[in-house]
C-alpha cells in the first residue's frame, strides 16, 4: 500500500483540511472520518445535500484494480451481479457472499474495459475482498489494492451538476456511469475518475482521485459551489441521508449473517448466471423456500427514534425481529429505521419497538422515506 499511515487508525489525504474546518471526527472502518463539521452539524449538513449541494470525503472506501483477459468472467464466479448485463462506463452493485449466502460485503464495480473492472469495496472489509479475489484469481488476473492510493470525494444535491461544470469536469453522464478525465500536474496529467453515483438518493456524483492531488481536487470544488452554498458534510449526515433512502450498511442490514434474499437485494443477485459463486446455492434455496426474515422500514407514529439492536415486537409483546438501523429523519422531522422481522409482518402492519423502558409505536412501511432525486435530469 503506498502511503499507508503508520498508525493504527488510517487517515485521509483530506485529513488537515477537515481538522482545519473544525470538523468533530470518528473512528470507522479502520480510519478517522469526519463525523460532522463545526458551525453547521448534521441537520444543516442533511439539508444542503436535500436542497442543494454537499462534498463528503469518503476515502476510507476501498479501491481495488481487478485486471486481465477473461476479468469479466472471472468476477462473475466471484460476486452475485451479473457483469455482463453492463458495458465499459457503467458501473453495478454487487456483493462478495460466503458459502451460506451471507454477505461478506458489498461493493461497486467499474468497469473500465473488458479487461479491467475498478472495485470499490467498504473500508473494514477492503483487505478481506481483495484477498478473497487475489486467492481465487487465476493466472493472467491480477488484483491489485489501492486503497490508499486515491481518494473518494462525494459531491451531491440538487445543484452538484452546477459545481461540477464549473470545476470543468464532465456531468449529465446516466446514473451509474462514469467518465474519465486528466488533470495537470507538476509531474505530469494525473488521470482521475467522475462517477455518477452516491449514497445520499440525490443526484450526484463521486470522483476517485489520485491521492496526490485531493486536496486541490476538495479546494475547487469547495470554491466552485461556494455561491450555491455547499457545505463539507460527515459521516453522521451521510448515515442520515442513506437511512432515509432505505440503503444497505454493512454491518448494519447486510453482513456475514444477513443474505440479500432477506436483506431485499435480490435485484443485485445475477440469478440467470449460469456460473456458480459463493453462496449462489443456498440463495437459491433461501429463494426458493422463501426467507423467514425480511428487511423492513419503519417510520414512527409517535416520538420513538429506534436504534440499531432494539428489539421489534408485536401487538403482544412477542419479540418478532431487531432494529438493523435507525435515525431520527430531518427531512420527516420522525423517527426512521430499517429492521430485520418476521416475514409475515408485511408494509401497512404497526409494530413496537423496545426503546429504553418503554415500547414505541411504529408503522412497517417499504423504503424509500422519501423521494429519491438520484435518476433526475
Amino acid at each position: 500500500m503506498s502511503g499507508a499511515p503508520t498508525s493504527h487508525l488510517f487517515q485521509s489525504p483530506l485529513h488537515q483540511r477537515h481538522v482545519e474546518a473544525g470538523a468533530k471526527f470518528a473512528e470507522f472502518g479502520g480510519w478517522t472520518m469526519p463525523l460532522e463539521y463545526a458551525g453547521s452539524g448534521v441537520l444543516a449538513e442533511h439539508h444542503a445535500v436535500r436542497d442543494s449541494v454537499g462534498i463528503f470525503d469518503v476515502s476510507h472506501l476501498g479501491k481495488a484494480s481487478v485486471a486481465g483477459a477473461g476479468v469479466i468472467d472471472f468476477l462473475n464466479r466471484c460476486l452475485t451481479n451479473d457483469l455482463r448485463k453492463i458495458v465499459p462506463g457503467k458501473a453495478q452493485y454487487s456483493m462478495l457472499c460466503n458459502d451460506t449466502g451471507g454477505v461478506v460485503d458489498d461493493l461497486i464495480c467499474y468497469l473500465v474495459s473488458d479487461d479491467e473492472v475498478l472495485v470499490i469495496p467498504n473500508a473494514a472489509n477492503t483487505s478481506e475482498v481483495v484477498d478473497i479475489l487475489d486467492a481465487a484469481a487465476p493466472d493472467g488476473i491480477e488484483v491489485t489494492n489501492l486503497h490508499h492510493d486515491f481518494a473518494v470525494i462525494a459531491i451531491q444535491g440538487p445543484r452538484s451538476d452546477e459545481v461540477l461544470q464549473a470545476m470543468v469536469l464532465p456531468t449529465g453522464h446516466d446514473y451509474m456511469s462514469f467518465e474519465f478525465v486528466e488533470r495537470d500536474t507538476v509531474d505530469g496529467p494525473l488521470p482521475f475518475t467522475v462517477c455518477r453515483t452516491g449514497y445520499t438518493g440525490e443526484r450526484g456524483y463521486e470522483l476517485v482521485v489520485p491521492s496526490a492531488i485531493a486536496g486541490e481536487v476538495w479546494d475547487e470544488a469547495m470554491a466552485a459551489g461556494e455561491q450555491y452554498g455547499i457545505r463539507a458534510c460527515g459521516l453522521a449526515a451521510r448515515d442520515t441521508l442513506r437511512t432515509e433512502m432505505g440503503y444497505s450498511l454493512h454491518g448494519n442490514d447486510i453482513s456475514p449473517s444477513i443474505n440479500p434474499v432477506e436483506a431485499g437485494l435480490s435485484w443485485a443477485v445475477g440469478w440467470k448466471k449460469t456460473q456458480p459463486f459463493p453462496g449462489s446455492e443456498a440463495l437459491r434455496a433461501i429463494r426458493e423456500a422463501g426467507p423467514a426474515r425480511r428487511s423492513r422500514g419503519l417510520k414512527a407514529l409517535g416520538r420513538g427514534i429506534p436504534r440499531p439492536g432494539m428489539v421489534v415486537v408485536d401487538e403482544s409483546g412477542a419479540p418478532i425481529g431487531e432494529v438493523t438501523s435507525g435515525t431520527f429523519s430531518p427531512t420527516l422531522k420522525q423517527g426512521i429505521g430499517l429492521a430485520l422481522v418476521d416475514a409475515s409482518i408485511e408494509p401497512g402492519a404497526q409494530v413496537g419497538v423496545q426503546v429504553r423502558n418503554r415500547v414505541e409505536q411504529f408503522e412497517v412501511v417499504k423504503p424509500p422515506f422519501v423521494e429519491p432525486g438520484v435518476r433526475e435530469a
